[in-house]
């Protein structure tokens, strides 16, 4: 059986395949230059037909950013759980993200665009409190880990919760200054390799 072309899916259905087209062009394009024209375009939908599930570009954007939210914080904790220790489980949340972005190479444009925009947006607001939520779940698992003796007594916790997402970051900006999302999956571990050895207690 033949899946439903998008305009014959429900309601829901098309929102989320709106979303999924417009984080499939973030991959290849600016997210600035895409138009409502083109993820119609993209859908094989007129912008009519757009415009029925979304009233402008910005619920679009927000439902987008709303999406990637909600799979990554699923994605990382899902990740973690399970795992007793709160090292092993940053690692298995850093090699999660790195997964998910490689997955979807648009999700970091759209998320730098957004936290980027001066305006303040919907989206913006959702993208800034994503990034709260993780990095208080990461504080909580390296607060743990200096607790148990497991991370360095001394360590800085705001810096080493600073250098994990900025370490996410950097990756992702080598890999999409260098238009090839492919080789990030490959270096994520050498990266946490080197920061693990700076905050394990003992240095080991």
């Amino acid at each position: 059986m033949n899946a439903p072309r998008p305009r014959n899916l429900p309601a829901e259905e098309r929102r989320n395949v709106t979303v999924e087209a417009v984080i499939d062009l973030a991959g290849t394009m600016n997210p600035d230059t895409i138009t409502t024209a083109a993820i119609a375009k993209h859908m094989n939908l007129t912008q009519g037909a757009l415009f029925r599930h979304f009233p402008n570009k910005e619920a679009i954007w927000k439902a987008v950013m709303s999406w990637v939210a909600d799979r990554l914080m699923t994605r990382v904790e899902k990740a973690a759980a399970g795992i007793d220790s709160p090292l092993e489980a940053m690692q298995a949340m850093f090699m999660a993200h790195i997964a998910f972005v490689a997955e979807h190479p648009g999700v970091p444009r759209m998320l730098f665009g957004e936290l980027q925009a001066a305006k303040e947006t919907p989206a913006k607001r959702l993208a800034q409190a994503m990034l709260t939520k993780y990095a208080a779940r990461l504080n909580a698992l390296i607060a743990d880990g200096m607790a148990r003796g497991e991370l360095r007594e001394d360590l800085d916790a705001g810096a080493a919760g600073t250098l994990f997402i900025g370490m996410i970051q950097g990756l992702v900006m080598q890999s999409l200054i260098a238009g090839d999302m492919c080789n990030i999956a490959s270096d994520a571990p050498r990266v946490f390799d080197l920061y693990r050895r700076g905050i394990v207690a003992g240095g080991a």
